[in-house]
């Protein structure tokens, strides 16, 4: 049950780190007239028709600052190492042409002799 809860919850704070946004974005929707009559910087303006916006672009640029930050944090935290190697350069043996044609082989002689006797194998015949 511990190992259960602790996977949804890591899966719920992974999704919250990639959707900051959306998450502000629906928290601005679900509380627009709480946002609207005390956090908005515009309340005692009503002709302008704030109505939160404000506090929403406000929330939204704090939003990608933080993932600048973690962004700029995250590319110094890597280190890149770069080797460079000269290109392969393949290099064939240049041929060389033999000034006898000598081989170090003799000759090949067949040697086979047979020894079959007829007398013995033959083949079968046939009883007609």
């Amino acid at each position: 049950m511990l190992k259960r809860i602790t996977a949804y919850f890591l899966i719920v704070s992974l999704m919250a780190v990639h959707f900051s946004r959306f998450f502000i974005f629906a928290g601005f929707e679900l509380n627009k007239k709480y946002i609207a009559t005390t956090l908005c910087e515009n309340r005692d303006k009503p002709w302008l028709h704030c109505n939160g916006k404000c506090y929403f672009v406000k929330k939204i640029k704090q939003a990608q600052e933080n993932e600048r930050k973690e962004a700029a944090r995250d590319s110094f935290s890597r280190l890149e190492i770069s080797f460079f190697q000269e290109p392969f350069k393949l290099a064939f043996v240049e041929p060389v042409a033999l000034q006898d044609n000598k081989s170090i082989f003799p000759n090949y002689s067949y040697q086979y002799t047979n020894h079959y006797i007829d007398a013995i194998f033959h083949p079968p015949k046939t009883i007609a």
